[in-house]
């Protein structure tokens, strides 16, 4: 992707003579599906009705190899000389750095040694990713993330859950983003005849040990279940779980027919900072069947929209009682042009460089 020219960046209104130029920078990049892609997808559809020109620094425009068991995520081999040329030829009035993989690590230190303002955002808990895989101590993963986040003029995190919870592992300068997703897209979703048996269970995400998905496929829930999305864990589950429908990655229109067609979304995982899925899930008027932990505690709260139980099964099973209107409402307060204001004013607040 040409980060100048990029076909993602709409055209600058002949009556906005001056936009603010915003550099984000992001490890986080196609071929990955996730929130974090998503999302930056959408700032940057985005991004112009708020007076703001964005750009992207990706592992796409530079050499890469794949992570270790994970070939989708790219890791950049790019040097610190290469990456300072980048966004210096940008001329950026602000910085955000939204994932702490090399890129971000690289952009931190260009702003460090050039006492450059950026803003960082918490995504996601590598810590607890990093100890399903490698017997690494808590404390030392999230002591190097502390000390990277630090650095920043402002952390965006998802939730005050999570602003709290940081903050008592010794982060400090936490600002919260509310996340949204793409109404229109999910609204859109029609409810297909799948000609499986009912009910159906969906989950969609990253197919990876940190998801938790096995406390999905184990439990004791009736009719179908269907997964979607791609991950180093998804061979292994399929053959294991030979009932279970994976789908691999779906997109766009396919996607939110898969989520308006499901009787429950199951959102397993005990380790995300928020769950944008469990929001489109809702806006396509599916209810959330859930785990009791701080991501889907801080997304469903008291909405009625969903259960939190730790038998999933019974979560599921409450769940496919809740009125799927009231799954679509309840959504309704979480679009992208909110979520997009919130993000760039904070942004703009504390990375604008007068110097």
């Amino acid at each position: 992707m040409d980060m100048m020219a990029s076909s993602m960046r709409p055209s600058a209104p002949s009556s906005n003579p001056r936009l603010l130029r915003l550099l984000v920078v992001s490890d986080a990049w196609h071929p990955q599906v996730n929130g974090v892609v998503r999302t930056l997808e959408w700032l940057m559809r985005e991004a112009i009705n708020h007076g703001i020109e964005l750009y992207l620094l990706t592992p796409d425009q530079f050499s890469s190899i794949s992570a270790p068991t994970y070939p989708e995520i790219r890791l950049s081999l790019a040097l610190p000389g290469t990456v300072a040329k980048r966004i210096e030829a940008f001329h950026p009035d602000a910085i955000h750095i939204a994932t702490e993989g090399p890129l971000g690590i690289l952009a931190r230190l260009y702003c460090l040694r050039r006492n450059k303002r950026f803003t960082t955002c918490y995504h996601t808990r590598f810590p607890e990713y990093i100890a399903a895989r490698v017997p690494i101590p808590l404390s030392l993963s999230y002591a190097a993330l502390r000390r990277f986040h630090n650095a920043a003029q402002a952390t965006l995190v998802s939730t005050p859950a999570l602003c709290d919870e940081l903050a008592a592992r010794g982060f400090s300068k936490l600002r919260i983003w509310q996340r949204g997703i793409d109404l229109n897209l999910f609204r859109s979703g029609e409810r297909q005849n799948l000609n499986l048996p009912g009910p159906i269970s969906l989950y969609v995400g990253r197919v990876a040990v940190e998801k938790n998905i096995e406390a999905f496929l184990e439990a004791d829930i009736q009719g179908t279940k269907i997964v979607v999305g791609d991950g180093p864990s998804k061979a292994d589950l399929s053959r294991r779980f030979p009932g279970v429908r994976f789908t691999g990655v779906l997109s766009g229109k396919q996607l939110a027919d898969i989520y308006a067609s499901a009787d429950v979304f199951v959102f397993p995982s005990r380790t995300d900072t928020f769950g944008l899925v469990m929001l489109e899930a809702l806006a396509a008027g599916t209810p959330v069947a859930a785990l009791p932990v701080t991501g889907p505690q801080q997304v469903l709260g008291d909405s009625g929209c969903g259960i939190m139980n730790e038998d999933l099964a019974q979560a599921a099973r409450e769940a496919l009682l809740i009125p799927r209107q009231k799954c679509r409402d309840f959504a309704a307060g979480f679009g992208i042009e909110e979520s997009a204001r919130c993000f760039f004013e904070q942004v703009t607040a504390t990375l604008i460089d007068n110097a």
